[in-house]
């Protein structure tokens, strides 16, 4: 087969826009060959669960799964009555970008809090918190964080057991998406269960995908008692894969080892190339009209740009408006981001926010 685009292009849309880490191909071309067991009763999938326990301490486990949106609806369900609710940030990735897939497929009631920097506490928790034991109310059963969170901020592991006391204190678990849960263990410097186990999380999903995967992503139970019926769920909701071992070969690619530190690392550090670019821009007056609106914690900066500016960029590099009524913008750094590609990027910027003379 012939390729059909321009192997050298690279934007800052998403980290879904990039390609499938060289040392992942490799996992996969390892894994192939000969007959495997379907369904999950292959080597690679023992030997992912054996590499969680190892990441997330005894008793966990790994159910993977093809998708982010896949992971969420499944773990979500497991852990909810019909009757159940999910307190959210209202920028959770489950509220504004899964098509109402968790309330459509899944029948959970969503109940969103205003959260300014996409981070819950206890005390925005408590606005949704209430009305258990009332018939006419979805009852509030699980508190879902995302790690990192939709706008590239980070919860430290002390936000997250305070949020986790709260929410057990009153009869709630704990649910985390971890789309970019490397991206979060390189910038904190810490193990994973620093912030999950150790932390209180009972449930999360691990990504893959935006770290240099095919497509692989996992729920991972941390707590039995939090969780109910995946082996039936990840079935009914068409996320099972009957050829496990390539979905399992990809996430132990990543974390039988330090590659997903590696890849988030130097995502995470590309980002911080951009940031601080354009801070030097903004120092000596070639980008004085640009304004950040989020910290820049992880692979996302989040900036607002004069009119016109974002769509005459677009012609050259692809990203996305975050929130078009402000101007606000979000680029995104991937495994693959080249420092000649800030570099290159920051240029346009200067070219196009240039004072005309």
């Amino acid at each position: 087969m012939k390729r059909f685009h321009d192997a050298q292009l690279r934007g800052f849309a998403s980290d879904n826009y990039s390609g499938v880490h060289p040392e992942v191909l490799d996992a996969l071309a390892e894994a192939n060959g000969g007959h495997q067991t379907a369904y999950g009763e292959d080597e690679y999938t023992a030997r992912l669960q054996d590499v969680i326990v190892q990441h997330f301490g005894r008793g966990a486990s790994v159910w993977p799964v093809f998708n982010g949106t896949g992971a969420n609806v499944v773990g979500l369900q497991s852990m909810l009555p019909r009757w159940g609710a999910v307190i959210c940030a209202d920028t959770a990735h489950i509220h504004v970008d899964e098509g109402g897939a968790p309330e459509k497929s899944a029948g959970i009631k969503l109940l969103p809090v205003p959260a300014g920097n996409g981070k819950l506490t206890p005390e925005l928790i408590a606005a949704e918190a209430w009305g258990w034991g009332d018939e006419h109310r979805a009852q509030p059963l699980v508190v879902h964080i995302t790690q990192s969170t939709e706008l590239g901020t980070l919860y430290r592991p002390g936000e997250i057991r305070a949020l986790a006391d709260y929410a057990h204190a009153n009869g709630m678990s704990v649910y985390l998406d971890g789309a970019r849960l490397s991206n979060a263990a390189a910038a904190l410097g810490l193990p994973l269960r620093a912030f999950t186990t150790d932390a209180g999380v009972d449930v999360l999903s691990l990504g893959g995908t935006k770290n240099g995967a095919l497509g692989a992503e996992a729920v991972v139970v941390l707590n039995d008692a939090a969780s109910e019926g995946l082996v039936y769920l990840r079935k009914h909701q068409m996320q099972l894969a009957s050829k496990m071992r390539f979905v399992s070969a990809q996430l132990l690619a990543l974390l039988d080892g330090d590659l997903y530190l590696r890849t988030a690392g130097h995502a995470n550090a590309m980002a911080r190339r951009l940031r601080e670019g354009i801070e030097a821009g903004i120092a000596d007056g070639s980008m004085e009209d640009v304004t950040f609106t989020q910290e820049t914690q992880v692979n996302a900066v989040f900036a607002a740009l004069p009119g016109g500016v974002a769509d005459r960029l677009r012609q050259r590099f692809r990203f996305y408006d975050w929130d078009s009524a402000k101007g606000e913008v979000r680029w995104v750094c991937s495994f693959d981001t080249t420092a000649e590609d800030v570099d290159a990027f920051l240029a346009a910027m200067r070219s196009e926010l240039a004072p005309v003379t």
